[in-house]
């Protein structure tokens, strides 16, 4: 079966074939670094793991590229307000080169927690700015351009099929909650190329240009670092569905007008990871973060295996309730795998056929688990489970047969009161009045893990 996967331009799920050979080049929009990234961030940066662990799976050769948004992300999607690293460097009393710096090597670390690839290249736009003065000189030799008192404008009505991603004409694409107007744009849906510097402003982060003083605008970041990477063109192209309507329909817009046409070949986006009634989101100021997962005493992982089990393209509803029951799942598999005899060289060829046909048919995770599953139930001898369950764990990437009861230790008896009254506070359904004990644990060294045999401590 041929790997097949969905994609945004066009609305249809596709088989895939990369442009050139066995190559294929992924472009993985990255963080905008000025605060912790949150779990609805992270939920993304799995599902691209998972892509890029099929396609390895499949033989292919992946270049991976990552950028770094480290200047240039204004407060809305208008191209107005401040950018947010200067705005957090004010807030927090430092410098925005140390604000980048500080969340960038927080988000890598997170995504290590997560068990996700390091991708093969991570470009950052600030190191990359002659790279967006070059292309923003291509447009304008290309007229689709144009100069306002706060910088240079690409203008959409010079590019008719502007709105091909999101399905939305100009004419719909209008200012909304989050865009502050500017006038001055001959129509809502131009968006900036080069923001000029206001002396009243005192940016940190600023470089001279052929138009004056000032910073690139967020959109052509990503163009001018994809092309330098991949100038023959993309193969795939990921992101949140958020960057859908305006980031990457942005990008498609100045690509092309630069002479650069059907330069990616798949757009692939994530679901967003919703609360109850809400998306999470950092301007909605409902953010969790990996930090707090880890504050209270559970495995980094758990969150993986809690967005595997949705599908990609599907929101994912989160409550703590539901990452407890993932986390105590996660628990209950490793200690059965880890229990459980040796590897052997031969597999069970008939559950990794059914696994790979799911995994191919879009990145189908939800099913992937439950052939998982199925094998734990089958009469298969364990050793042969344990080389297929290696097998799946390339694309899961969980962990499964790390060695985890072995570090189980024999709690005190003050470590079995605390514990005997989560147990008690979990029985009442007071999951706060747990949480606490969790966090008591957790403070004095030592993490819970809940198996079928009740809970087990560990060193954190």
């Amino acid at each position: 079966m041929a790997l097949r996967l969905y994609n945004t331009l066009g609305r249809k799920i596709q088989d895939f074939s990369p442009r050139r050979g066995t190559g294929v080049g992924l472009y993985t929009c990255g963080p905008t670094v000025y605060s912790t990234a949150h779990l609805g961030n992270l939920r993304t940066y799995i599902f691209e793991d998972v892509l890029r662990r099929t396609l390895e799976f499949n033989g292919y050769k992946v270049k991976q590229v990552m950028n770094v948004t480290d200047v240039g992300h204004l407060t809305d999607d208008g191209d107005m307000g401040e950018d947010k690293i200067e705005k957090a460097a004010k807030l927090e009393k430092k410098s925005a080169w140390d604000i980048a710096q500080e969340h960038e090597t927080e988000f890598f670390r997170d995504l290590e927690r997560l068990n996700v690839l390091k991708p093969s290249g991570v470009l950052r736009a600030t190191e990359h700015i002659d790279l967006q003065i070059e292309l923003i000189k291509k447009l304008e030799t290309k007229g689709v351009t144009y100069r306002i008192s706060d910088g240079i404008y690409f203008d959409t009505s010079k590019f008719p099929t502007y709105g091909q991603l999101s399905g939305q004409t100009r004419n719909e694409k209008r200012a909304g909650a989050r865009v502050e107007v500017n006038t001055e744009k001959r129509h809502p849906s131009d968006f900036a190329l080069w923001k000029f510097s206001k002396p009243e402003d005192k940016r940190q982060m600023e470089w001279p240009s052929p138009w004056g003083v000032g910073f690139p605008g967020w959109h052509i970041e990503c163009s001018a670092m994809s092309i330098s990477q991949f100038p023959r063109g993309l193969d795939i192209h990921c992101g949140g569905i958020d960057h859908i309507a305006v980031h990457h329909e942005n990008e498609i817009a100045q690509n092309e007008a630069a002479g650069h046409k059907d330069f990616v070949k798949i757009w692939m986006h994530g679901e967003f990871l919703v609360l109850p009634g809400q998306r999470m989101g950092k301007s909605e100021g409902n953010s969790i973060t990996l930090p707090d997962v880890i504050g209270r005493g559970i495995h980094p992982l758990a969150f993986r295996y809690l967005c595997l089990q949705s599908h990609y393209r599907a929101p994912l509803s989160f409550t703590w309730e539901s990452l407890t029951a993932a986390s105590t799942g996660l628990n209950n598999l490793w200690l059965q795998i880890d229990t459980n005899g040796d590897t052997a060289r031969v597999g069970c060829a008939e559950f990794e056929e059914r696994f790979h046909a799911v995994v191919d048919d879009d990145l189908n995770t939800p099913q992937a688990l439950a052939i998982m599953h199925e094998l734990l139930k089958s009469d298969y001898p364990w050793h042969a489970k344990r080389q297929s369950l290696s097998v799946f764990d390339t694309i899961l990437g969980l962990d499964l047969l790390s060695v985890r009861a072995s570090q189980w230790i024999e709690p005190t008896p003050e470590l079995r009161v605390l514990l005997n009254n989560r147990e008690d506070a979990r029985r009442e359904k007071n999951f706060p009045q747990a949480d606490e004990v969790r966090k008591k644990l957790l403070a004095s060294g030592f993490i819970v893990d809940d198996t079928p045999d009740g809970p087990r401590l560990r060193k954190a």
